[in-house]
């Protein structure tokens, strides 16, 4: 049965360290193939992503670029989340993506700091018995990585003192459509 890694995030932006954990992800043969997956309105976080879906979308294609080849073409990025209206949940993915995928043992790909919260998650009892979850450390809880210690706010929040953990692509995408600007 092929192992396909579910790994959702808002990607605002998509940096050095997501890249870090997809490489992981394939070197330690963990998975087959995996779905990258924008978050469209995750309904637990206080506030909404600050670019948009078709942003997000775009820098996640070019960062994966930069994964080597034989890793890409193993990596499907998903608009399933961006194309929903309001509040999106977890469970809605991995049932659809079942539905699509009927030959497939799905591995849901969390951080420790997500986990840990998963019991608040919409219909969290469903989406535990339909996935396994893989739990990747961050601070000292799940499988440890060698996680890039690289947070998207500070990238949010100085650009020019972070460029080096931001994908060239990307960076220059931000620059071009003058993203974060007001931070």
């Amino acid at each position: 049965m092929i192992r396909i890694g579910i790994y959702g995030g808002t990607f605002d932006p998509i940096h050095k360290g997501h890249l870090h954990l997809i490489e992981q992800l394939f070197i330690r043969d963990l998975i087959d193939e995996l779905i990258v997956i924008p978050a469209g309105q995750p309904w637990l976080r206080t506030s909404a992503p600050i670019a948009s879906g078709a942003d997000r979308l775009a820098m996640v294609k070019l960062a994966l670029q930069e994964l080597p080849s034989q890793m890409q073409s193993s990596i499907t990025v998903s608009q399933i989340e961006l194309m929903r209206s309001g509040a999106t949940y977890t469970i809605d993915t991995i049932e659809e993506i079942s539905a699509q995928r009927p030959d497939a043992h799905l591995i849901l790909v969390v951080g420790s700091d997500a986990f840990a919260t998963i019991e608040r998650w919409h219909r969290s009892d469903e989406l535990l018995s339909q996935v396994e979850v893989l739990v990747i450390a961050r601070n000292g809880e799940g499988l440890d990585i060698d996680a890039l210690p690289i947070s998207a706010t500070q990238l949010r929040d100085s650009l020019t003192a972070h460029a080096d953990e931001i994908p060239q692509s990307v960076e220059m995408y931000i620059k071009e459509k003058n993203l974060y600007a007001s931070k």
